[in-house]
């Protein structure tokens, strides 16, 4: 959580300087250097064809809106803001459940998903009046960043009983990168390569990295060994990781609406994840 937190500083920081599609595309192309090996001809004719479908939703909605829509949303509002909003994906998943899986949320769900919602809420609210009218639209583009990945989380529930996750990662990331190359390739003409600093490219290397498979590694190891609960908790860093980047390194000041919005997104993560710890206390004494 620490590095997807700070990542949203850090594609603040490239798209001062690199335009949002050659920068996403480079993504793609850094991500697919290190997974490329898992892309067997072999292995792959064994994906059905509806699982093909669905990585193709997964990379359509995870991959290529969330990276089209998070950079652009950045690039017109605060690191701060963005962090908040981001953290709400644990809350849009649960609502997403509900009308996509019939998965009908509980009492405390609901209060995290309103919690959630009144975060969102304040931060437009108070940036609504703003001399940067970018403010608000960069948010709700964090926002449907954030409906997005919400998506990717609710098609992979059922693609990961099927396949390995690190295999979902380079099929996603290969549709991902197909589907970014129309609009990354217009980029190159006339592009100032040389006007960018080479601290910039070191970001992009990193955040390619980092974005793709360290966070995913790292997310997917830490799952197997500590609760559903606890890990659910951790979501409450992102947003503080996204404000201390934003405050040290792009020179952002948290107000006191970032403050409410940060308070009412963090309780909600913790409602939720009561509702989970409780769920499994049940569940162990009652032998199951």
């Amino acid at each position: 959580m620490l590095l997807v937190g700070s990542n949203v500083g850090i594609g603040k920081s490239i798209v001062a300087s690199v335009p949002v599609p050659l920068f996403a595309l480079l993504r793609f192309v850094i991500a697919l250097a290190v997974l490329w090996p898992l892309l067997r001809l072999s292995k792959m004719k064994r994906v059905a064809r509806g699982e093909w479908i669905n990585l193709f939703l997964q990379a359509l909605f995870g991959t290529f809106g969330f990276t089209l829509l998070m950079l652009n949303g950045v690039a017109r509002t605060s690191a701060v803001a963005a962090g908040v909003i981001t953290s709400t994906i644990p809350a849009v998943v649960a609502l997403f459940a509900w009308i996509f899986l019939k998965e009908k949320p509980g009492g405390r769900a609901w209060a995290s998903i309103v919690l959630a919602i009144a975060g969102v809420l304040v931060i437009n609210v108070a940036q609504s009046g703003d001399s940067d009218a970018g403010s608000l639209s960069g948010n709700l583009m964090v926002l449907g960043a954030v409906c997005c990945e919400s998506l990717y989380v609710i098609l992979s529930r059922r693609l990961t009983q099927t396949l390995p996750a690190i295999d979902i990662c380079a099929y996603t990331h290969t549709i991902g990168l197909l589907l970014m190359l129309p609009l990354g390739a217009t980029s190159f003409v006339g592009f100032a390569w040389h006007s960018v600093s080479w601290s910039t490219w070191a970001l992009v290397i990193w955040y390619g990295l980092s974005a793709s498979i360290f966070s995913f590694w790292l997310w997917m190891k830490g799952i197997r060994h500590v609760d559903g609960s606890l890990a659910g908790v951790f979501s409450a860093v992102l947003p503080i990781a996204a404000a201390l980047y934003g405050i040290a390194f792009l020179g952002e000041r948290p107000t006191i609406a970032h403050g409410i919005a940060l308070t009412c997104v963090v309780v909600g993560i913790a409602l939720a994840s009561l509702k989970a710890r409780d769920a499994e206390t049940v569940s162990r004494e009652s032998g199951l």
